[in-house]
């Protein structure tokens, strides 16, 4: 329980920080490539770094690593404190400290996914991380309206509460005990790189990896949905601010639906299915030109792609030795990255092309022939019946 409001306080800091930053940024530049660069210079080290970090997980005691990089992210938000209120904020510092919060999360990542499989027994993992990202998604939902509506207070008050939240969800990350056995293996490059290795010579877990992949970077609507909503939906900001919270909505429902009643039996079928609903109500949502039917759409797809996430972490931590959890944490974390920002290029570059409404309706699409085209090309991932080989018959 400790791990996991950890993890709500951080995520919940961590949402709230990245619109204040996006505000300020914008605040002293009113430069749209400024926002941009935010984001890149958190992508880029973290991208870099993330393989290391896997490797280091694997061999030091992972909720300390969990702990330094929340205490990291607090002492950004600490310095942006200072230098809001004694007048030294600027561009440069905003990007120096970007860079810092990406490599924070490089090694926060791959830490508290290892982490979490040694603090529950494998009969309730699915649970426990539907569990967490139950909280995830209420973290993601609240955060950034918390962020929002402390913003209108001055940056700095945000700043303040996300080194607060941040600082305890360290404290509390390093109360988490778990039987740490330093890791034995070098600091080779083969053993940086062993969970690619690990991954691509286990196809159970490259297929649903890719398929999470291949999913998000066709299907993801997320980065067009100010043009539906002013140009489509022909709704204001609120509009705008509900679309956005929709998928987190569905997911949130979903991810509490799955901590009740877990997948059992016919495991990789459902997970393919869900990814084809995905599909299906992107195409809905891009077909769509009634509000509450979008709106519907998109809980779907934050639905859907939530059975698709605990279904693949289940998979990967059951499959996984402990001494390669890190490594293997690392690569999926990569993978997650990857799709996330190259979704919102390939959703601008096929809108540039096609319009919003054709490269939302060809994503979705997309993501269907994806699902099918997976059961071909990973059989075994098609033909999964339990999340483990060790469980019970009935």
């Amino acid at each position: 329980m400790r791990f996991w409001l950890s993890r709500l306080a951080g995520i919940t800091a961590n949402q709230m920080l990245m619109v204040a930053v996006g505000w300020h940024m914008y605040d002293l530049t009113s430069s749209a490539w400024d926002l941009g660069l935010v984001g890149l210079f958190q992508f880029v080290p973290a991208l870099v770094m993330t393989l290391p970090a896997g490797h280091v997980a694997d061999r030091h005691h992972r909720a300390r690593i969990f702990a330094i990089s929340l205490f990291a992210q607090a002492c950004v938000a600490g310095l942006l404190l200072w230098a809001t209120e004694t007048g030294h904020a600027s561009r440069t510092l905003i990007l120096a400290l970007s860079v810092v919060l990406g490599l924070a999360r490089s090694f926060q990542m791959p830490a508290q996914q290892a982490l979490t499989p040694l603090l529950v027994p494998s009969r309730l993992l699915q649970q426990a991380i539907a569990l967490s990202s139950s909280g995830m998604e209420i973290a993601v939902i609240c955060g950034p309206a918390l962020g929002g509506l402390l913003y209108t207070l001055g940056a700095a008050a945000v700043y303040l509460t996300c080194a607060t939240l941040l600082t305890v969800a360290a404290a509390l990350a390093l109360t988490v005990r778990y039987a740490f056995a330093p890791g034995t293996h070098s600091r080779s490059w083969r053993d940086i790189f062993a969970g690619l290795h690990f991954v691509w010579e286990r196809k159970v877990l490259l297929g649903a990896t890719t398929l999470d992949l291949f999913a998000v970077l066709l299907g993801g609507a997320t980065a067009l949905l100010p043009i539906f909503a002013r140009d489509i939906l022909h709704t204001g900001p609120v509009g705008l601010g509900l679309l956005r919270a929709a998928p987190a909505v569905g997911a949130l429902s979903m991810s509490l639906v799955l901590t009740r009643w877990p997948l059992e039996r016919r495991v990789g079928p459902r997970l393919l299915a869900a990814v084809a609903v995905f599909g299906l109500a992107t195409l809905v949502f891009g077909l769509s030109s009634s509000f509450w039917l979008s709106m519907l759409a998109l809980a779907a797809t934050g639905a859907a792609d939530n059975i698709s996430v605990v279904t693949r972490l289940t998979l990967t931590q059951l499959e996984t030795p402990d001494d390669m959890r890190g490594r293997v944490a690392a690569v999926n974390s990569i993978f997650i990255g990857a799709s996330n920002q190259l979704g919102e290029f390939e959703s601008g570059f096929t809108a540039a092309l096609f319009g919003a409404v054709g490269s939302v309706v060809l994503g979705g699409v997309g993501s269907m022939l994806i699902a099918a085209l997976w059961v071909r090309l990973f059989p075994s991932l098609a033909r999964r019946d339990r999340m483990s080989h060790d469980a019970p018959a009935p």
